[in-house]
């Protein structure tokens, strides 16, 4: 069990997150981002499960085959693409399981927690390059609605290509030129 550093790298990686929040105008949900990590059910299973490298519901999973503190999370913050996941009821009436776009302003901060999940788990190894490479490699076999991967491996990829000014510049923009829309979606 290590509450003290589970306690310093939630909180690390909450203050990053907080930060590139605020660098596109997202002030509530910087200020606001996980904070149900530090409710008890994600808390201690995250002291439990601590790994120091990578996130502990992973070994939650592994040794229960499910994890509890992960199913909490996902249900409450709105910048993971699971949060989106529901049924979706076609033009036909047709009942579809899947994923539904997020709006902007979501994945807006889901590519600043992928950054400073990559900054906090990957130390000194971090390029602009990480969180693309691991959104690269996972996104065939994630629940993702097509126009939301498509804007935030754009994202991604300008971080990648051009370096962080461009990528939140760039973000920043999408943010300016979809304010107002009704949605809020693409």
């Amino acid at each position: 069990m290590h509450p003290i550093k589970h306690f310093k790298t939630i909180t690390e990686h909450r203050h990053l997150v907080c930060r590139y929040c605020m660098r596109l105008g997202l002030w509530r949900q910087g200020l606001t981002h996980d904070l149900s990590k530090y409710s008890p059910i994600e808390f201690w299973r995250g002291a439990h499960y601590y790994q120091g490298t990578r996130s502990p519901n992973d070994a939650e999973r592994r040794e229960t085959g499910v994890s509890l503190a992960w199913l909490h999370h996902k249900g409450r913050n709105r910048h993971h693409l699971e949060y989106w996941v529901d049924y979706v009821i076609e033009p036909d009436g047709q009942v579809v399981f899947g994923p539904n776009p997020m709006p902007l302003r979501y994945v807006a901060e889901m590519f600043c927690d992928r950054i400073a999940a990559s900054r906090v788990y990957l130390k000194d190894k971090y390029t602009d390059a990480s969180p693309y490479e691991y959104f690269s490699r996972s996104k065939t076999r994630i629940p993702i609605h097509p126009q939301t991967a498509e804007e935030l491996e754009r994202m991604l990829r300008i971080l990648k290509d051009e370096g962080e000014e461009r990528a939140f510049a760039y973000v920043r923009r999408r943010l300016s030129e979809n304010r107002g829309k009704s949605s809020n979606r693409y």
